[in-house]
């Protein structure tokens, strides 16, 4: 049997996501695709799970889409490639969209590079920490493709649009001190730090209530394309749940408890 093309392992309430197909430089293939969707759901349904780490085994993050699965797919009879097309784009965009409304916080350790699907596999996650030899790619122009893993909808959110089509639209490299410039990167760390520091920011923010966290991350996700208004109103209904939980009973009681004395 081969080895398995995700590794899942959770310590201290903070499971580590690997992209494990190193001899491909992590390249995601269909299996691959099925394998993430299976562990991203089992991360989120489990409560003990605070945070999550995704990273890729070996030199590389993740070189984006196996290119020998897109020589099949040409090979494919002419009338078959866009149905076949459609469905693994919903494949695709289901293991995205499972990374992206995780409730709980999501950190991307980008080891090496970062390409094209690869690259929307980072963005898709809440904060980006790069190893010092990490690069960035949004390579698909070089394939006549355009970003399908939600790039085109994460990049301009972190760096604005212009720059944005500029990664998009020449496929340049963007190292890692450049990607933390433009806040393509949120911090960079030794290489040989990478995942220790990354563990130990995910415990950080995964610190916190489940509830609020979960629902604070949903409502920031949801700012930018809603009014002052509708923000306040998901507001009050997400507060109106934080007051029944056990963490927010739990910490005014503790705060009552000790100002008594």
């Amino acid at each position: 049997m081969s080895d398995p093309a995700i590794l899942l392992a959770v310590t201290n309430g903070i499971a580590t996501l690997t992209l494990n197909r190193p001899a491909v430089r992590n390249a995601i293939d269909d299996a691959m695709r099925g394998e993430m969707i299976e562990a991203l759901e089992q991360v989120a349904a489990d409560p003990a799970i605070k945070a999550l780490v995704v990273t890729g085994a070996g030199t590389a993050f993740c070189a984006g889409g196996d290119v020998r699965g897109m020589k099949n797919r040409l090979a494919a009879p002419a009338e078959e490639v866009a149905i076949n097309g459609w469905r693994r784009q919903a494949r695709t965009h289901k293991s995205i969209t499972l990374l992206h409304l995780m409730p709980k916080p999501t950190i991307a350790a980008v080891n090496g590079a970062a390409a094209g699907l690869g690259a929307d596999v980072a963005l898709a996650c809440d904060f980006i920490l790069a190893g010092e030899a990490a690069h960035f790619t949004m390579s698909f122009i070089n394939r006549g493709l355009i970003p399908d893993g939600g790039g085109m909808y994460f990049l301009p959110r972190r760096i604005g649009l212009a720059k944005a089509k500029d990664l998009v639209f020449s496929g340049r490299r963007v190292g890692s001190a450049e990607a933390l410039a433009m806040g393509l990167a949120d911090r960079v760390a030794p290489d040989a730090d990478l995942l220790a520091q990354a563990q130990a920011w995910a415990e950080q923010v995964g610190a916190g209530s489940s509830a609020a966290l979960a629902l604070a991350k949903a409502t920031l996700d949801r700012s930018l394309e809603s009014t002052f208004e509708q923000v306040l109103a998901i507001g009050s209904q997400s507060q109106a749940i934080c007051y029944t939980t056990a963490e927010h009973r739990a910490s005014v009681t503790a705060f009552l408890e000790k100002s008594k004395k």
